[in-house]
């Protein structure tokens, strides 16, 4: 059975259910434009909402339209939840953690320092509360959030310079937005924040030091290690980077309920389909860099440590000063308990043994 009509059959069985010739007499053509934070140059992350829109298309036969923009085209990719929440679009596709300067709780939505991996994330939101807690947040901007694919553990950026102890941090200018960049602040990097095109000219002028995006693929079709020798590992700012969907609630109550549906169906497909993606393109893009020249260099333990000591101390000077913070950062770090317990009997105890054997 191929990929799509595992997808159509496993996938959320209500695309099934829809009556296409009644409701195509019965619904309008609707037409929408969604605005994405990523250029199409990276053809993953941008095209999740390709994905999304050519599947809603398929799953309404033609009815309803959503036309997808790069970030520039209307607006900045930093600027997709105002968009959306102006009315300026009715969708948006982007990452939750740009927007923590609005509101710090926005952090859960796609990953935070020492935080889930991709699937506990992923069950934290769907079957965790996460979801619904997040959606709170959201509902204050007048948006509404879908889970929209996830990059999994990124790596942990390019440096044109060693990186052996936190005294080589101190002073280091990095591109790393976000939470990252708070809590790397915390050991001495200026962080900086820039869109993912005017990344690699920086670090080629040494206007930057260093830099994270993403994860070998991206990175690669960025061509960071033309300009960048050491590649750290892990990214322990984001063991996991879950993308949303973002709508305008005004927009969505004024959908039939066979488009909302189509919409659903179409986010999940992508919130899926998006990790099994760079599971497949990232290990050959590695391989691709280390023969290139590239240097891979684990953070070392003191760092590791640092950092994570600084990360807890973020998250309590937070939840002290905000209540909808606190609550939420209770849930999340209550479910990443259990999640850890159960990963380091399970899959750990098999990972240990059976990665360093190369079978």
């Amino acid at each position: 059975m191929d990929r799509r009509n595992f997808l159509r059959r496993a996938g959320v069985g209500v695309a099934a259910s829809l009556s296409y010739a009644a409701f195509a007499q019965a619904t309008p053509q609707v037409r929408w434009r969604l605005v994405s934070s990523y250029p199409r140059s990276l053809d993953t992350l941008f095209g999740g909402a390709e994905d999304l829109a050519k599947r809603v298309a398929e799953l309404t036969e033609g009815r309803f339209q959503i036309r997808v923009f790069q970030a520039g085209e209307i607006v900045p990719g930093g600027q997709v939840l105002d968009a959306v929440q102006a009315g300026t679009v009715e969708a948006g596709h982007t990452y939750g953690p740009f927007f923590i300067g609005k509101n710090p709780t926005l952090a859960f939505d796609g990953g935070v320092p020492f935080g889930m991996t991709y699937r506990q994330h992923n069950a934290w939101m769907l079957f965790g509360g996460g979801l619904e807690l997040l959606r709170q947040v959201y509902a204050d901007f007048g948006v509404l959030q879908f889970p929209g694919g996830n990059t999994g553990a990124q790596m942990g950026g390019w440096f044109r310079r060693e990186v052996r102890a936190l005294a080589d941090l101190r002073g280091l200018r990095m591109r790393i937005p976000g939470l990252g960049g708070t809590l790397m602040g915390r050991l001495g990097v200026v962080p900086q924040t820039l869109a993912a095109g005017d990344i690699y000219p920086a670090l080629e002028r040494g206007a930057i030091d260093a830099a994270e995006f993403s994860g070998p693929y991206d990175d690669e079709r960025l061509g960071f290690h033309r300009v960048a020798r050491y590649y750290y590992y892990p990214s322990f700012w984001e063991p996991s980077a879950q993308l949303s969907f973002l709508v305008s609630q005004r927009e969505w109550a004024r959908l039939p309920r066979e488009f909302q549906e189509a919409f659903q169906v179409a986010a999940a497909e992508v919130n899926l389909t998006m990790m099994a993606k760079y599971d497949a393109q990232n290990p050959p893009a590695l391989g691709r860099l280390l023969r290139a020249g590239v240097l891979l260099r684990r953070w070392s333990t003191e760092i590791l440590r640092r950092a994570q000591e600084e990360a807890r101390a973020l998250y309590e000077e937070q939840a002290a000063r905000d209540a909808a913070y606190r609550r939420v950062y209770a849930a999340y770090w209550a479910f990443r308990g259990e999640q850890f317990r159960w990963f380091a009997v399970a899959e750990l105890g098999y990972e240990t043994f059976a990665f360093p054997s190369g079978a």
